[in-house]
C-alpha cells in the first residue's frame, strides 16, 4: 500500500482554542489537518469559512485538505485556496460542471480530490482519475460529526482501490465517517490510505496515544 495518513478532521476540535488544537494534533503525529466544510444546503450543518482556514494555516506547516460540502462549489473553492488550502474536494453532484471545477482548483495552486456520499454512484472516476489527487469516500451520510461507520463502505473502498491500481494514477484514497481505532484496520485492509478521524482523536484526553495507536494498526 502507499504511505498511510492520519488526518484528524478540526469539526471535533475545540473551537475556543482551535489553533492550540492545530498544533496539539501536529505535534502527536497528524500528517494531514482535515476542513469539513458544510453550508447548511448541500447538507443540514453550518460550519466554517475560509477565513477560519486562513487563521489556522500559520499554526501548522501539515497539508489542510478541506473537504467542502458545498453548493455551488467553484466561488468556494477559489477562497479557500487563497485561504491556505493545499488540497480541496468537493461533490461531483455538487458541481455543474465537473471537469471545469477540478482545472479551477488546480490552477489555483491546490491538488484536487472527489467526494462519494455513500449511495453516490463512483462512474463519473472513469473520466476523471487521471484529473485529480485524491478520491474521499464517505463512510457515513455527510453533515454531522460523529456519526457510526457504514460497514458497506469497505466494499466500495475496495472498488476504489481496484481503479486506482488499474488506472496507476498516483491518487489517495481517503475515507471520512466513523474511523476509530477498534475499525480502521479493516478499512485499510479494503484499500485507504488516508484516514479522517474527528472524535476519535479530540474526544481522547491524549491525542498522541491514539492516533499512534491507529497507525499501530494500520501497519
Amino acid at each position: 500500500m502507499n504511505d498511510t495518513r492520519i488526518a484528524p478532521s478540526i469539526l471535533s476540535a475545540d473551537f475556543s482554542k482551535l489553533g492550540e488544537e492545530v498544533r496539539s494534533v501536529d505535534a502527536a503525529g497528524a500528517d494531514v489537518i482535515h476542513f469539513d466544510v458544510m453550508d447548511n444546503h448541500y447538507v443540514p450543518n453550518l460550519t466554517f469559512g475560509p477565513i477560519v482556514c486562513s487563521s489556522i494555516r500559520p499554526h501548522t506547516k501539515l497539508p489542510i485538505d478541506v473537504h467542502l460540502m458545498v453548493e455551488p462549489v467553484d466561488a468556494l473553492a477559489t477562497e479557500f485556496a487563497k485561504a491556505g488550502a493545499d488540497l480541496i474536494s468537493f461533490h461531483p453532484e455538487a458541481s455543474s460542471h465537473v471537469d471545469r471545477t477540478i482545472n479551477l482548483i488546480k490552477a489555483q495552486g491546490c491538488r484536487v480530490g472527489l467526494a462519494f456520499n455513500p449511495a453516490s454512484p463512483l462512474h463519473i472516476l472513469d473520466w476523471t482519475l487521471d484529473k485529480i489527487d485524491l478520491v474521499l469516500i464517505m463512510s457515513v451520510n455527510p453533515g454531522f460529526g460523529g456519526q457510526s461507520f457504514i460497514e458497506h463502505s469497505l466494499d466500495k473502498i475496495a472498488e476504489v482501490r481496484d481503479l486506482i491500481d488499474l488506472s496507476g494514477c498516483d491518487v489517495w484514497l481517503e475515507v471520512d465517517g466513523g474511523i476509530k481505532v477498534e475499525n480502521i484496520a479493516s478499512i485499510a485492509d479494503a484499500g485507504a490510505d488516508t484516514f479522517v478521524a474527528g472524535s476519535a482523536i479530540f474526544g481522547a484526553t491524549d491525542y498522541q496515544d491514539v492516533i499512534s495507536q491507529m497507525k499501530s494498526e494500520i501497519e
